[in-house]
């Protein structure tokens, strides 16, 4: 994969700075050395010698970022939506994950994972793996040739992972992911690692405080779980008295990160009161709408953090979300912020098409840099989509037309990637 300058042409569509959405028809969008120049109508003069590839009557979105998602999880999607978070884990989450100490299991199943996300709308994604070190750099691998951009972690877990899935102590479970660490850099232009504490009713107070250590001297980043289920929140407050709240308890290890290393966490569907907290450290949270449906954990007040400056991306949480779709996430976080603003809190305005779009390109994308737009100065993410609609009866405009895509997968088809600058050969 080779970084180019060349231009794009098709039916453009795209968030801008106010999360508004503008489109243009048969318009042009440049990348110059893997960064985007802008979109326009008519191509400027300085960029008409560059390469044209025109995709007719295409659409031509943002790359998506996918800001949460279990790669060891994806062979169980679909299964256990029935059950609640902690027995869903029990039941199905901890004996699948074990599974990856056989790295022939490991290779097969994310290979499957990986091929799947290659040929979706994501181009950049922050993944959870396992606590095993080698199947962990299994994946890093593979994702590296796929050309998605990612942050992959190992997990942590030293108790409350049931059989086969728990590190013996925190001293050799911190000492495994430094190895993996060391194991691992420089090794990627793509692909980079992230502190990954399951939650906290996975990880000791030894542990956080060894990865706490860990943090500052790799400067590395932290992604992790935050108030997700009730059952959850509670177990929490047992566990470290000494807690405000849930988010106070990763503060308490100083893993909550900071404004120049922000932290993911997901969900974030009982952090009314921890919002200061969350602003403070320029925590992201991802959220996963699905998920939190299927797995009967609430609602996320998403307006709220908006409207408080918390930045927010979207998550497909697979397993949790039963498929990497981004396009699901998109649609269903308009639809849960409508229940949010009818059965909880009606100041509460649901989000619009335009946001949630917004929080599944830019949004998200941010966490990477400047990212997810095709803004003047973005790095260069695009998909080229082809929507199945029939437009004999009546004619759609490009907006018309994503939007009713991301409601309706069945009518696209993704044709090409694009991923800082890099294509993608599907």
């Amino acid at each position: 994969m080779e970084k180019k300058s060349f231009v794009l042409k098709g039916n453009i569509v795209f968030s801008g700075e106010n999360k508004e959405l503008y489109s243009m028809e048969g318009g042009y969008i440049v990348c110059e050395n893997g960064i985007c120049r802008g979109a326009f109508e008519k191509l400027p003069q300085q960029y008409e010698k560059l390469p044209i590839t025109d995709y007719g009557d295409k659409i031509i979105l943002p790359g998506m970022t996918d800001l949460h998602v279990h790669a060891p999880q994806y062979t169980f999607r679909g299964l256990g939506m029935d059950l609640e978070l902690l027995d869903w884990l029990n039941v199905h989450t901890f004996p699948e994950e074990a599974k990856y100490v056989d790295i022939s299991y490991a290779k097969r199943a994310y290979g499957n994972f990986v091929s799947d996300l290659k040929h979706s709308l994501t181009t950049r994604a922050c993944i959870f793996a396992t606590l095993h070190r080698k199947a962990t750099i299994m994946l890093m691998n593979l994702l590296e040739e796929s050309g998605v951009v990612s942050y992959v972690g190992k997990v942590d877990m030293d108790r409350n992972g049931g059989e086969n899935l728990c590190e013996a102590d925190a001293l050799t479970a911190a000492e495994n992911t430094k190895k993996w660490i060391d194991e691992t850099a420089g090794k990627y232009e793509r692909t980079k690692p992230i502190l990954t504490p399951r939650f906290i009713p996975s990880c000791t107070d030894e542990l956080m405080m060894a990865l706490a250590k860990l943090q500052k001297t790799t400067g590395l980043r932290v992604q992790s779980h935050l108030s997700e289920n009730p059952s959850e929140v509670a177990w929490v407050k047992e566990l470290v008295p000494a807690a405000k709240n849930y988010a106070d308890a990763y503060a308490i290890f100083d893993m909550l990160g900071d404004k120049e290393h922000p932290a993911i966490m997901a969900h974030c569907i009982y952090s009314e009161d921890e919002m200061d907290l969350l602003k403070e450290h320029g925590v992201y949270v991802a959220h996963c709408p699905e998920s939190n449906l299927n797995l009967s954990s609430g609602i996320a007040p998403i307006r709220k953090f908006l409207e408080d400056g918390i930045a927010v991306g979207l998550g497909s949480d697979v397993a949790g979300g039963s498929s990497l779709s981004m396009a699901k996430a998109l649609t269903l976080a308009v639809q849960v912020s409508k229940m949010y603003w009818r059965l909880i809190d009606e100041n509460s305005k649901p989000l619009t098409f335009a946001e949630a779009f917004y929080l599944a390109t830019a949004g998200g994308g941010s966490y990477f840099g400047k990212v997810g737009t095709f803004l003047d100065g973005y790095e260069f993410d695009a998909v080229v989509v082809e929507d199945h609609i029939s437009k004999e009866v009546r004619k759609y405009t490009p907006i018309e037309r994503t939007q009713r895509m991301m409601y309706d997968e069945n009518l696209m088809t993704v044709c090409a990637k694009y991923v800082a600058g890099y294509e993608c050969k599907l």
